[in-house]
């Protein structure tokens, strides 16, 4: 039997896709990666919502990216695949699903747990976003590049924000999963 998806449920999700959306286009400039608010709506997605709707949130959120919606931080569209940001959206997805099911699984909020979870989320994101990058630059729209300057664009430089977001999101989530839960 499938667990049909409470109106809460959905008006939740709805609220996070938004969030992601509207994270997309609050942007630091930063070469090549965007530094964008999406991470941090991801992480919250997933540990307030718990993981399948966490990353059903995402999901929504790439699929209307993917219709033509402009919700991505450059645009939107079916073309948007071939673009070697787009892993991190992947990345996105995933974590949210694995963040949610560690909060969830663990129980208790403590935020030693809370931070595992966004960290292995970041790894995650990062890990899905750089290979994915690699794999589009070097064999797909042949702008080839190396790894050392992968590791440094797409990590070393974007990930110090991105270690900030996940020390919020804990934070965050500790105040709000007591109000989440008494809502859904």
């Amino acid at each position: 039997m499938k667990k049909r998806l409470k109106t809460s449920d959905m008006v939740m999700c709805a609220l996070f896709t938004a969030l992601i959306a509207a994270g997309a286009f609050i942007k630091i400039p930063v070469p090549v990666v965007p530094f964008t608010l999406q991470f941090l709506f991801t992480m919250l997605a997933g540990l307030l919502l718990g993981g399948k709707l966490g990353a059903l949130s995402v999901f929504v959120y790439l699929i209307l990216g993917l219709a033509g919606l402009p919700v991505f931080s450059e645009g939107g569209g079916i073309g948007y695949i071939f673009k070697p940001s787009f892993g991190y959206i992947i990345g996105f997805a995933i974590a949210s699903f694995v963040t949610g099911h560690m909060v969830r699984k663990a129980g208790s909020l403590h935020m030693g747990r809370i931070l595992a979870a966004n960290f292995t989320g970041l790894a995650i994101v990062y890990g899905v976003g750089m290979l994915y990058y690699y794999l589009i630059c070097n064999f797909v729209i042949d702008t080839p590049i190396g790894l050392w300057p992968l590791i440094l664009y797409c990590f070393i430089l974007a990930v110090p924000g991105d270690i900030c977001l996940c020390f919020l999101a804990a934070f965050i989530a500790k105040r709000l999963k007591p109000v989440i839960n008494q809502l859904l």
